[in-house]
C-alpha cells in the first residue's frame, strides 16, 4: 500500500529545479494569478472610466454655467465666444429643457450629439426625446440654470459618451473572452494529455518488449544449442547457467519497470564493476542477435558512487543496444570508457561506430516517442535520461556525435559526500 502511495505522489508532482510542487498547486497558482488580471483590468479600466466621467462632468458644468451667465448677460460678446469653444468640445449627449423638463421644438437647435429620426412625426420625436431625458437622469442629475431672480429657466441633460459606455463594458467582454480561451484551451490540453497518457502506456508495452527482447533471443538460441549438443555434459552445463543468467535477466526486467514511478534506493557502488558485469552480458548475447559487434573496456579510473546498480544497468544496456542498432558496418565497436572529470565527477563514455547523427536528431534524441529506429517506442533514452539525472542526480548527453562518424554518449555522477 505504501509503494502505490508514493507512485501516486510522483505522479502528482512537477520538479522545477530542486523544488518540487504538486499539480493542484500549479494549478492553484495559476488560478490566483489568473484572478489577479482580472481584479487588475477591472479596477484599471475603472479608473480610466472615472476619469472620462469626470472630465465629461466638468465640461457640461462649464458649459452650463456659461448658459447661466450668458441667460444674465446676453449682450457679453466675450461670453458667447467661451459659450460657442465649450459648445464645440462636448462629444457627448445633451438636451436642454425648460424647467419642466419637456423638450422644446425644433428639438435640433435645444441638443447636442442626440441621433434623431426626423421621419417621425413631432410626437413620435418628443416622446422618443423624453425617454432619452429619463435614462438620462437615471446617470447624471440635470444642471440648473436660473435668471437673475434666481428661477429655474433651464435644465440641462447629458449622458455618458459612447466611449464611456463601451469601456464599462470592455472588462466583461474580455473577461469572457478569456474565459472561453482558458475553456478551450484546458479543453484541447486535457484532450492532448490524455492521449499522451495513451500513448506512453503503449510506449511502455513496447519498451518492455523491447526489454525482454535479448533475454529471450538469447534462450531461444541456448535451447538450439542444447538441441544440437545433447550428448556434450559441458557444453550443457555452460547452456543451462547462461539459461539461468537469463531467466534471471527476465526477473531483473520485470523488478525495473516495477520500480518506475518511485525513489530507489542508492548505495555505494563500484563503477566498473557494474560496467564490467553489464558488459559480460553482452559478450556473449551479441551474436545471437545477429550483429558481429565487440565491447571494448577501458577503465581509467575506479570509484565508488551513490547509485542504483539495477537501474544504472538499464541506462547501459539502453546505450548499447542503440550503439548496436547504429553501426551498419560488418565488424562493429563499442568502446565503453570509465575516467573522471576535473570536477571529481565520475564520467562514463559510450562511443561506436555507427552512422552518427545530425544536429538536429541530436536535439531531439532524448525527447520521449522520438525515435530514428524502424521499430522501438522512442522511451529508451529519455528513460535512461530520467534514471541518471532526476533519480542519480547526474547528466546524460551526447557529447559527439556527426554522420557516419560514430556517437558518444556521455554519463556523468557525482562523487560520495564526505
Amino acid at each position: 500500500m505504501a509503494k502505490k502511495q508514493i507512485r501516486h505522489t510522483a505522479t502528482d508532482q512537477v520538479r522545477f529545479g530542486s523544488a518540487t510542487i504538486s499539480k493542484w498547486q500549479i494549478k492553484v497558482v495559476l488560478a490566483v494569478f489568473g484572478f489577479g488580471i482580472m481584479v487588475g483590468v477591472l479596477l484599471y479600466t475603472k479608473v480610466i472610466v472615472d476619469e472620462l466621467v469626470g472630465n465629461e462632468i466638468r465640461t457640461v458644468d462649464l458649459y452650463a454655467k456659461l448658459l447661466a451667465r450668458a441667460v444674465q448677460q446676453s449682450n457679453d460678446e466675450d461670453l458667447l465666444f467661451y459659450l460657442e469653444n465649450a459648445y464645440a468640445s462636448i462629444n457627448f449627449p445633451v438636451i436642454i429643457t425648460p424647467s419642466n423638463e419637456e423638450p422644446v421644438y425644433p428639438f435640433q437647435q435645444f441638443m447636442l450629439n442626440v441621433d434623431l429620426d426626423t421621419s417621425l412625426t413631432i410626437q413620435q420625436q418628443r416622446e422618443y426625446l423624453r425617454s432619452m431625458l429619463a435614462e438620462m437622469r437615471t446617470q447624471h442629475q440635470p444642471y440648473e440654470i436660473t435668471n437673475p431672480e434666481g428661477e429655474v429657466v433651464q435644465k440641462v441633460f447629458f449622458a455618458n459618451s459612447a466611449i464611456v459606455s463601451r469601456l464599462r463594458y470592455m472588462p466583461m467582454v474580455e473577461i469572457a473572452l478569456v474565459g472561453a480561451f482558458i475553456l478551450l484551451g484546458y479543453v484541447a490540453f486535457s484532450t492532448i494529455r490524455k492521449t499522451e497518457e495513451s500513448n506512453i502506456w503503449v510506449g511502455m508495452a513496447k519498451e518492455a518488449a523491447h526489454q525482454l527482447g535479448t533475454p529471450l533471443s538469447s534462450l531461444l538460441a541456448w535451447i538450439e544449442i542444447l538441441r544440437g549438443n545433447c550428448g556434450d555434459a559441458a557444453l550443457m552445463d555452460t547452456t543451462l547457467n547462461e539459461m539461468g543468467q537469463d531467466i534471471e535477466r527476465l526477473k531483473i526486467i520485470a523488478n525495473r519497470f516495477g520500480k518506475i514511478g518511485s525513489q530507489p534506493s542508492l548505495e555505494s557502488t563500484e563503477v566498473t564493476k557494474v560496467v564490467e558485469e553489464t558488459c559480460r552480458y553482452f559478450d556473449t548475447r551479441l551474436p545471437a542477435l545477429g550483429r558481429r559487434v565487440v565491447i571494448e573496456r577501458r577503465f581509467l579510473h575506479n570509484m565508488n558512487v551513490m547509485m542504483s546498480a539495477e537501474l544504472f544497468r538499464w541506462v547501459l544496456e539502453n546505450l548499447i543496444r542503440n550503439a548496436v542498432d547504429a553501426i551498419e558496418k560488418q565488424d562493429g565497436i563499442i568502446t565503453i570508457t570509465v575516467t573522471s572529470k576535473s570536477n571529481a565527477n565520475t564520467l562514463i563514455l559510450v562511443t561506436d561506430n555507427g552512422k552518427g547523427m545530425s544536429a538536429g536528431i541530436r536535439k531531439k534524441i532524448f525527447k520521449p516517442g522520438f525515435t530514428t529506429k524502424h521499430r522501438g517506442w522512442g522511451l529508451g533514452l529519455s528513460l535512461s535520461k530520467r534514471i541518471i539525472e532526476e533519480y542519480h542526480h547526474g547528466r546524460l548527453y551526447v557529447k559527439e556525435s556527426q554522420p557516419g562518424g560514430g556517437t558518444t554518449f556521455a554519463i556523468e555522477l557525482p562523487p560520495m559526500a564526505a
